[in-house]
């Protein structure tokens, strides 16, 4: 008899820890008034030198107006900087504040955090296969690692 159930697929398993983990990292941040998606923006500028909104929704693969509500946000809270690049004043350019270095870095614990919940019964060899595997599959379809 064939198994046809979905569970056993890693699809549906990385489909499932997948809504889970943005779950429980959505109500991580909710003190620190953010989503996860804020924290993408963040770990994109905090990676790189600055970038437009336009860049930085296609490095994230959502629409530029998912990128202008998330920045305006950030603005607001003075995570990131937004000005006009001087080679083109259409243009919005955005950096990272050291008020949003900080926050970076306080996400970065709650990332932390709950990575030590989710995998606090796997042995270190099975967290290190875990994230090795994870970062292997990031890598070929073109996610950060």
């Amino acid at each position: 008899m064939s198994d046809i159930g979905m569970p056993a697929t890693v699809t549906f398993r990385l489909g499932t820890l997948g809504a889970l983990v943005t779950e429980r990292f959505t109500a991580k941040l909710a003190d620190l008034d953010l989503k996860p998606k804020h924290v993408g923006v963040l770990t994109v500028l905090a990676g790189g030198p600055p970038t437009s909104q336009q860049e930085l929704a296609g490095l994230m693969g959502v629409a530029p107006s998912l990128i202008v509500s998330l920045a305006d946000h950030l603005e607001s809270i003075g995570a990131i900087a937004r000005t006009r690049d001087p080679g083109d004043r259409r243009r919005m350019v955005l950096t990272l504040t050291p008020p949003g270095r900080k926050l970076l870095a306080k996400c970065a614990g709650l990332a932390r955090d709950l990575d030590a919940e989710l995998t606090g019964s796997l042995s270190a060899d099975q967290r290190d296969q875990l994230a090795g595997a994870l970062g292997h599959l990031a890598a070929e379809n073109g996610l950060p690692t």
